[in-house]
């Protein structure tokens, strides 16, 4: 390599840190590298460890370890020293030798929280990274700074630290907490054929995460302001780690998943909608009229995804109720199918691409467990109008519908708070996930309302539509001093000896055995009233943008509807609940329909006494919807979902519930 070509390569790069470092200045920051002297003290170190001689990714060396040579480069580790000095001679040679053979003498760096900052071997990263190299050999001295729970960054780092460890890999970084123990759960079940590497964390690496990260930036994924880490987790999340990457359909898929990083990127809103849907009059455009194009058909064919049998779950049988409810009323404008038993996992991807490919309009999936799966067959049939039926997800490609099942609990707490006599009631649930937590909330505060004295007690199943197991708690529950029981669940078609709703039980000939006393009350669905009126818009065909996700401005829409709509409703019994409950009961009701009292107005204090909702404040949707703690008045705690209990994807972390 001749004088020339080299000198053109030190102004060219002097450009561009001169570029870098007036791009800076003009936003009112510093041009020049970051140094570690600058940013951390030796007080804020507890330990440093001397790593050896690693292969570190270029991208993550960020600055340097002092000050006093932080000024010789801009930002990007470009070189702002001009004219004929012992600077550009050096950087120059450096520059000739890697063109002509390849800089190989390792750099020696400080590594804290997962960014390098050089001590020797600046020119070197300089050459480099001017010549977009991906890697190079450092000998590197880790910082570990001291443990600080409320200092998130900390905490993702230690959770990096755990993670770098077992893996070796120092390139990736996460943005949001449990990030690496959810990849290395991944990473954990990844089985690859190896070739080239000799271990499953390299072939990781090099044969997936460096090909989606090329494409990814093509696509403009370097310009969200999200982690390479964040964007290729949720990719996981989909679709799972390949073996080897086809370059095609890796970015197709990621072209058609841009859509939902952006959201997460901006950290987007969700459009809550609590109001009911309008069914359109002739030239009436409505609130709703722009969040929907469909071309209007002559039968609209829609699917509804069943996780149960309808015989054996009350849950499969109340969406089926609906199912039947819109065939009875919009008769020959639709047809509809269902499929029961679905994989509550990401098998449930094939039975919606079955669907899909036998061109129904609209599928309906009717548990929060079939998001991942949904979302999957959503990116890929994009003429495919999908519905889940959860309250915590929001996707541009997927519309939630659930319903304010809280209100009811409500007032069914009510009911049992009046009627206890030991002042224990217990309250048997299913998974510590928002939903049910709220409701378990939601039913405490009825209690209290009618009764301070009374406790609600919690135990949990971890299972869904287990009579017999929810019957044994509820039993143990009764020999612990409850004489109310309140099931999270709802009856069996036909099997009106099950326990649930709201009942008390009593002994029966056998001094072990129990039957129900008497039941007092329960929350029902109504899902053909959100059925109907959504499908009639459809059909009218004035709904734009709901699912148009390649529309300018998608939006994140929740449908969220209460007893206002009638989607959710009490029905308690006339016999054992007395009338001046029934009255108040009825008060509260057309209360919360009118929106003059929500369940949730402060002050409202937890377990521990500390309060979570101001006095005349209401929980806002983001508040119910994401909570962690228990009211005051409710005995029990709150588990954590064991890993082969996890009901929801990871995803549910992701783009749950926005804050």
């Amino acid at each position: 390599m001749d004088a020339q070509e080299k000198e053109e390569a030190y102004q060219h790069a002097y450009k561009l840190g001169k570029a870098s470092y007036s791009k800076n200045v003009a936003k009112g920051l510093s041009g020049y590298l970051p140094s570690l002297d600058g940013i951390i003290k030796n007080s804020e170190i507890s330990s440093e460890i001397n790593l050896g001689i690693v292969e570190i990714p270029i991208k993550k060396i960020i600055g340097t370890y002092s000050h006093s040579r932080s000024i010789a480069f801009a930002s990007n580790f470009m070189p702002l020293i001009s004219g004929e000095t012992e600077f550009k001679a050096k950087w120059t040679n450096l520059y000739g030798i890697h063109m002509e053979e390849g800089i190989r003498d390792p750099i020696k760096v400080y590594e804290y929280l997962n960014w390098f900052y050089v001590v020797e071997g600046n020119k070197r990263v300089s050459v480099l990274k001017y010549c977009d190299a991906y890697a190079m050999s450092a000998n590197v001295t880790r910082l570990i700074p001291k443990r600080d729970e409320t200092d998130p960054i900390i905490n993702i780092y230690y959770e990096f630290l755990e993670f770098n460890k077992k893996t070796g890999i120092n390139s990736i970084w996460f943005s949001k907490e449990n990030s690496f123990k959810e990849l290395g759960k991944y990473l954990d079940k990844y089985e690859p054929k190896l070739t080239t590497y000799d271990d499953k964390y390299k072939h990781f690496m090099g044969n997936f995460y460096r090909p989606f990260r090329e494409v990814y930036y093509k696509l403009g994924g370097d310009k969200l302001n999200i982690t390479t880490g964040d964007a290729i987790l949720e990719y996981i999340k989909v679709y799972g780690i390949p073996n080897e990457i086809k370059e095609e359909v890796l970015k197709n898929r990621i072209k058609k998943f841009m859509v939902e990083l952006e959201a997460l990127s901006h950290n987007e809103s969700v459009e809550v909608r609590t109001d009911t849907i309008e069914i359109p009059k002739k030239n009436v455009i409505t609130s709703i009229t722009n969040l929907m194009t469909y071309k209007k058909k002559s039968k609209l064919k829609v699917a509804f995804v069943y996780a149960k049998t309808i015989k054996n779950s009350g849950w499969t049988y109340a969406h089926n109720l609906g199912r039947l409810h819109v065939e009875n009323v919009l008769k020959d404008q639709i047809s509809t199918t269902y499929i029961e038993n679905v994989p509550e996992n990401n098998q449930a991807y094939k039975y919606l691409k079955e669907l899909a490919k036998q061109n129904y309009d609209i599928i309906f999936t009717t548990s929060p467990t079939y998001i991942t799966p949904t979302l999957k067959a959503a990116l890929e049939f994009q003429n495919v109008k999908f519905l889940n039926c959860s309250e915590t997800h929001s996707f541009k490609h997927v519309r939630t519908y659930f319903g304010r099942i809280h209100e009811p609990r409500f007032l069914t707490g009510i009911i049992a708070g009046a009627l206890t006599k030991t002042n224990i009631i217990g309250y048997v649930a299913t998974y510590p996930i928002p939903e049910v937590i709220t409701g378990i909330n939601a039913f405490a505060l009825g209690v209290k309302m009618v009764n301070p004295y009374a406790k609600v007690k919690v135990v949990w199943t971890h299972k869904w539509d287990q009579p017999e197991k929810s019957k044994n708690f509820g039993i143990v529950l009764n020999n612990s001093g409850a004489d109310i029981i309140s099931h999270d669940d709802l009856p069996n078609p036909g099997d009106a000896s099950k326990e649930y709703g709201v009942y008390s039980l009593k002994s029966s000939d056998n001094e072990n055995s129990f039957v129900s006393k008497a039941h007092f009350a329960m929350p029902i669905w109504n899902w053909g009233i959100f059925y109907e009126k959504l499908l009639r818009n459809v059909l009218s065909g004035t709904w734009k943008m709901v699912f148009d996700v390649l529309n300018s401005n998608p939006k994140l829409v929740n449908f969220w509807w209460g007893m206002d709509t009638g989607m959710v409703d009490i029905i308690y019994s006339k016999t054992h609940v007395p009338v001046q409950i029934q009255t108040l009961v009825e008060l509260m009701k057309k209360m919360i329909i009118q929106n003059e009292y929500n369940p949730f107005t402060g002050p409202i204090y937890d377990q521990n006494n500390n309060l979570r909702i101001p006095k005349d404040e209401v929980a806002t949707y983001e508040q119910i919807l994401s909570m962690n703690w228990f009211v005051n008045g409710v005995e029990g705690e709150i588990p954590k979902l064991n890993d082969e209990e996890n009901i929801f994807d990871p995803l549910t972390e992701m783009l749950g519930v926005r804050k």
